[in-house]
């Protein structure tokens, strides 16, 4: 099937980013996704048979592109748990339409070997969580002793292997990280990658969040202009998530993703598929809609092709603009079940 005619909701913004979960499990318990006294050892995750099958998944994708996705984002969970996860990634490269397949993982799975094989397979570039150089901060957060050591040795087997360029994320968490951005920015400087700086986030229900954590979008961005000017840089498309800031120096650049401060709802392109075959239609949603029921009923692609553009259609979700104490009881969605 080929590229179709892109749909839009109800607010005129087109689907064009699709981001699917792999798996629901992840070998880190971080506060702000997996904290351990929820996801301890009697958490009860997904089944093998719950799980979207590779071909279920490649089916989805081929119809979401054909509604108008261009660029595709695997995740998790920590989607390298999953068995022989280049197979996917070759199929999904195989679509026709689509320009861009990347994926996100905290690099504690990702080997110079790996990295070659899902470059091969036809992985185009990576993003690796990272949200702390300092070994005794990052071992807290991410609750599972995992050093910093390894995953920059993960960032530069992901830059060898050709999947650049690399992307970096830190989650800024005030008293906890926060005074490690200027050595994250000092540390990525020049190098080729691109540390993405992001405000703690309200996802889920779980991590107990506050808005007295937040380190603002314009805090991170003025704490690192005093110490290396930079200027605001252009997005690359439209719905891009992060704004790009650039050094004036050259030596590359950053970005700031600011949901909490400064949302981007109104430019929001993403769609999301869950473990499970979950549609959702926002990242603090509550619900989605079954896509795997459809998918495993029998139900012709020109059907399912139709079932995605109406629940699309029909999406209005702005949680970030609205964000107030009147939202904070709403039940949201884990972030380990659909992803970042």
């Amino acid at each position: 099937m080929s590229p179709g005619v892109t749909v839009h909701d109800t607010l005129a913004r087109p689907l064009r980013d699709l981001r699917i979960s792999v798996t629901d499990r992840c070998n880190f318990r971080c506060s702000y996704c997996m904290p351990r006294d929820i996801f301890g050892s009697s958490f009860v995750f997904l089944s093998r048979s719950d799980l979207l099958t590779f071909e279920e998944i490649a089916r989805a994708a081929r119809l979401f592109v054909a509604n108008g996705v261009e660029k595709i984002r695997l995740t998790g969970g920590e989607p390298l748990i999953r068995r022989d996860l280049e197979r996917l990634v070759e199929m999904l490269a195989a679509i026709d339409g689509l320009r861009d397949l990347t994926l996100t993982t905290n690099g504690s799975l990702l080997t110079p070997e790996k990295a070659q094989s899902l470059r091969a397979a036809g992985l185009q570039r990576i993003t690796i969580s990272l949200d702390s150089l300092d070994d005794a901060v990052f071992r807290a957060m991410n609750d599972a002793n995992f050093p910093v050591a390894a995953v920059l040795e993960a960032i530069d087997a992901a830059a060898t292997a050709g999947l650049a360029p690399v992307k970096i994320d830190m989650v800024v968490k005030r008293r906890i990280n926060d005074d490690g951005v200027l050595d994250m920015a000092r540390r990525f400087r020049d190098s080729g990658h691109i540390v993405r700086f992001i405000e703690y986030m309200d996802v889920g229900n779980t991590n107990g969040w506050r808005l007295d954590d937040v380190v603002s979008a314009r805090e991170i961005v003025e704490r690192i202009g005093r110490e290396w000017p930079i200027e605001p840089a252009e997005p690359n498309y439209l719905g891009e998530v992060a704004e790009r800031w650039r050094y004036l120096d050259g030596a590359g650049e950053i970005g700031v993703i600011g949901s909490v401060t400064r949302p981007f709802c109104g430019t929001c392109t993403r769609a999301r598929l869950s473990a499970e075959g979950e549609f959702f239609t926002c990242l603090f949603a509550g619900r989605g809609f079954d896509l795997r029921g459809v998918l495993r009923s029998g139900t012709p692609d020109q059907e399912v092709l139709s079932a995605i553009a109406n629940v699309w259609r029909l999406r209005a979700d702005r949680y970030s603009e609205i964000r107030s104490e009147a939202t904070r009881g709403t039940r949201k969605v884990e972030m380990y079940h659909i992803g970042g």
